[in-house]
Order: structure tokens, then C-alpha cells, then sequence
């Protein structure tokens, strides 16, 4: 009897060991991936509907930082991720890159992002799809199309029962690892607006913000796809607007003050010199496609001060 109690003890000992081993193994890239559903396209997803959208399974925070870094959670979330329940909402599987949608629950409060992993799943980008707590009046709508597109809509009926509508499309350029805006389209824009298409993009790094010299001429500069990048655009108007420029690319920094806008193919090269407060933008190859004629790339730009919000 004594034996057989024996046995027994050693059986459950090497089960109970090999089930704790299993558990404690590191998760791969490969697993990560599976806990993603395929993401069923064309797809449609509202603000309103949030809350019912993607699958009911959570990520844990710490396995899920694991994989997307960060910083690149802070950007989109404005803040940390351990307040936030995980979902993996669905994946879009295109051999070369996988677009992550994935849910951020915390509260009332629900974020829709999709991340953007390589073939060897390295992180690349990510881009915030939907937030259920906008306060602008606007009904807020997502369209994700077979290529896919992202494309963001909004509406709302004004004082006049007039519908507002805005659409704003973002495909994922490989070649530089953004997300580039390929659709612009509102009822609601006005004749003299200047719509800068990277403002609600992060601004955590150290050159990120905004550079002025009126609400017609400015450079808006956002985090790129690392500490090195940045996004830009800028819009400048010339001899009571004769003269109208406007690009939207990706500088590099060159050194610690120095980054350099130039595309393969593109005759066009800009040299960007930072300094604490302000930043000189200089045209050193032929940007005529972006400008008027008599109006190159040649300005200093000072850097517009955030209003300090007060506490205690």
C-alpha cells in the first residue's frame, strides 16, 4: 500500500512540475500573434459601439509591453498603459506586415488602436482608429477597407440641421514606416483653413511642437517612428498669398541639432537646423513642386510656448 501511495505521490509531483513549467514559459512572438482573431474586412465600427466591438479575452499589460514598446503606448493613450483592460480586437494578416486592432478599455473610457508589427514582428507604428469620449458633438465612425485603409468619419447636424461630415484616410507606408494620410475630404472646411493633417499626432520628443510665425505660416513637427524621425508639415503664405508653399514628410536627424528632409526620386532636399526655441528651415534641392515659383523654403520659425496649466 505504502508503495502504491508512493507511485502515486511522484506521478502527481511530475505533472504538477511539467504543468508549472509550461505556464511559466516566456511567451514568443509567434503565440502573440495567436491571440489575435482574423480581423473580418471591410469592416465598420462606430464610437457608440465601442463596447461590444472585438474580442472579449484581455492581454495582460506586462505581456503585451513585451511586444509593443512603451512609448508607443504613451503616445496613443496619453499616459499609461496599467490603467487600461487589453483586447485583442482582430487581426489583419498581410504577409509581409500584421496590422494589431487592438482595444484599450479603462472606465467608460475605450481606445481602438491598431499596431503595426513586420514580417520578423518587430513594432513599426502605431495610429489611434477611435476614442468613445470625444466632447466636440461629432459622431465618430470607423471604415477599415480590404488594403487596407483606415478611414476615419465624423459628423454632426449643425444649429441649421445641416450634416457636418469630415472622412480622413491613412494607409501604412512600408517604405518609411508611417501611417501617410491618402484621403481629405469635409463639408465643414472653410475657404481660408489650413488644415495641418499631423496635429493630433504624439509630441513627446525633444524638438515635437509646433514652430510659428502667424496662423499662416508654421511648421508642425511630430515624433516619427523613433527618437531619430520626425514628421512635418508646413504651410507658408508669401506676397499677400501670391506665393503659397506646403509639404507634409519625414526628417532625419543628422546630428544632435541638424535633420535633413530628402525621398529617393524626390529632387527636393530640406536642411532643418533646431535650436531651444526656434527652428531655421532651408531648401537645398529643387522643391518647386511644392511651392509657388519665387518662394522657396527659407524661413526661421519660433517655437510656440504650451500654456502651463495651474495646480493646487
Amino acid at each position: 500500500m505504502k508503495s502504491i501511495f508512493t507511485t502515486c505521490a511522484i506521478v502527481i509531483l511530475f505533472f504538477s512540475c511539467k504543468s508549472s513549467n509550461k505556464e511559466s514559459k516566456p511567451l514568443t512572438t509567434t503565440d502573440f500573434i495567436k491571440l489575435y482573431s482574423t480581423l473580418s474586412l471591410p469592416a465598420n465600427i462606430t464610437d457608440s459601439g465601442l463596447e461590444n466591438f472585438g474580442d472579449t479575452a484581455t492581454i495582460n499589460n506586462s505581456v503585451f509591453t513585451e511586444f509593443i514598446p512603451d512609448s508607443a503606448l504613451q503616445n496613443v493613450l496619453s499616459g499609461s498603459v496599467s490603467k487600461y483592460i487589453i483586447h485583442p480586437a482582430g487581426i489583419i494578416d498581410l504577409k509581409t506586415i500584421d496590422y494589431l486592432v487592438t482595444k484599450f478599455t479603462s472606465g467608460k473610457t475605450i481606445k481602438l488602436v491598431v499596431f503595426v508589427l513586420d514580417d520578423k514582428h518587430h513594432y513599426k507604428n502605431s495610429l489611434l482608429l477611435l476614442n468613445n469620449q470625444n466632447s466636440d458633438g461629432y459622431r465618430y465612425s470607423l471604415s477599415v477597407t480590404n488594403e487596407p485603409t483606415f478611414i476615419i468619419r465624423k459628423e454632426k447636424t449643425d444649429a441649421d440641421n445641416k450634416i457636418l461630415y469630415s472622412r480622413n484616410g491613412y494607409a501604412f507606408n512600408e517604405s518609411v514606416n508611417i501611417f501617410t494620410e491618402v484621403m481629405n475630404d469635409s463639408n465643414a472646411k472653410k475657404v481660408n483653413d489650413i488644415i495641418n493633417p499631423i496635429d493630433t499626432l504624439a509630441k513627446f520628443n525633444k524638438y515635437s511642437g509646433d514652430y510659428i510665425t502667424d496662423k499662416k505660416d508654421f511648421i508642425s513637427v511630430r515624433d516619427g517612428k523613433n527618437s531619430l524621425t520626425y514628421i512635418f508639415f508646413i504651410h507658408f503664405e508669401k506676397n499677400k498669398a501670391a506665393c503659397i508653399g506646403e509639404l507634409k514628410g519625414e526628417m532625419s536627424l543628422v546630428n544632435e541639432t541638424n535633420a535633413v528632409y530628402q525621398e529617393s526620386g524626390d529632387p527636393c532636399v530640406i536642411n532643418f537646423k533646431f535650436t531651444a526655441n526656434s527652428i531655421k528651415v532651408k531648401e537645398e534641392g529643387n522643391c518647386g513642386n511644392y511651392r509657388g515659383i519665387n518662394c522657396p523654403f527659407d524661413f526661421t520659425f519660433k517655437k510656440k510656448k504650451l500654456n502651463k496649466t495651474k495646480t493646487g
